[in-house]
């Protein structure tokens, strides 16, 4: 079996970060590093990896995440990612939340979508299935490339707001107003929660007909990688807790998205990274160290980070290279950011 697990965020972004990387006991994990070869490619956002390694480099990802959720519209026009975000000034910059970040009922979501699709009626049409995420089909399709919601969320927005020459951004602005007034914003600020204040627009396109099947099976929870399942006619399973529960049913050529991090690393929840790495470490490293080998002929773990896309690969037969050294993931982190800025 040819294993590929992707596994974003999979070293913490501040390398000197005594309390989250420090005394973490992660031997199966380093040891793993320490024994495959890295390819380290430039840095790109969670999303964009996934797709392009089920076969999609432009890839639709408002039709593909709605297709994914169980949507039988996300064949019929032209789909965005419109997902609510909270804007808020900090040292004088805006900074976007997104609703990860915040606590957003499902019935607030529709309430502010149906008064979205009341006095927006002639641009398109709002859907939800879920409070946190929401999609635009537009009347008239629109090319609007901007970064994923993931690589923007706890980060400086202001470049992308204002004197965007992005064809959506004027109007934009028009739903940043109405959105101030209502009246469940007008609620949630009086009860001290961040107000619904914007959409962030990414991933428009029309859904393609078929993708190429780049793996025997896909297993994970995610909608984006539901959805690139169903185009590639790819089999899908829910993400194993772990590897033993795994192997069983494995196959040729599976991909597992283990994206547990991925939320720890963007709300900057070190403690929580820490926890979620630990049951990594548990539930898949560790064992993978003793499968390789055996039941696993070969890894390719692939982390995309802010220290790039790193690819690491590694065969059964580099269990036995012994004058290979694992070395602590602090380490690695340090030597990764010390290469970046090279």
């Amino acid at each position: 079996m040819h294993l590929t697990l992707l596994v974003p965020e999979l070293i913490w972004p501040e390398p000197a970060d005594q309390f989250t990387l420090g005394k973490l006991a992660a031997p199966g994990c380093e040891w793993l590093l320490g024994h495959a070869s890295l390819n380290r490619r430039p840095r790109r956002p969670f999303e964009n990896v996934l797709a392009a390694h089920c076969g999609l480099a432009d890839a639709p990802f408002g039709a593909l995440r709605l297709l994914g959720e169980g949507s039988a519209a996300a064949g019929e026009g032209h789909w965005l990612c419109a997902d609510p975000v909270h804007l808020r000034f900090h040292h004088e910059r805006i900074v976007l939340a997104d609703a990860g970040a915040f606590d957003l009922e499902m019935d607030e979501a529709a309430a502010i979508i149906a008064a979205l699709n009341s006095e927006f009626a002639d641009i398109g049409e709002f859907h939800s299935h879920d409070a946190r995420r929401w999609y635009l089909r537009l009347h008239q399709a629109v090319d609007h490339p901007v970064a994923p919601l993931s690589a923007m969320a706890g980060r400086r927005v202001d470049g992308e707001l204002n004197g965007s020459a992005l064809p959506l951004t004027r109007w934009l602005n028009e739903v940043q107003m109405f959105l101030h007034g209502h009246p469940v914003n007008s609620r949630r600020e009086r009860t001290g929660q961040p107000a619904i204040n914007s959409l962030w627009l990414w991933g428009g396109g029309c859904l393609p007909q078929h993708a190429p099947a780049a793996f025997t099976g896909i297993w994970s929870d995610n909608p984006l990688a539901a959805g690139l399942a169903q185009i590639s006619k790819t089999p899908l399973a829910p993400r194993p807790a772990t590897l033993a529960e795994f192997l069983p049913q494995a196959g040729e050529r599976p991909l597992v998205v283990l994206d547990q991090l991925l939320p720890r690393v963007l709300y900057e929840d070190g403690e929580g990274w820490r926890t979620a790495f630990t049951a990594l470490e548990n539930d898949w490293f560790a064992p993978l160290r003793k499968a390789l080998g055996g039941k696993v002929d070969r890894l390719t773990l692939i982390a995309p980070c802010v220290y790039g896309e790193l690819h690491y690969e590694i065969a059964g037969g580099e269990r036995w290279k012994f004058w290979k050294k694992a070395q602590p993931l602090m380490s690695t982190a340090e030597q990764l950011a010390k290469q970046a800025q090279a």
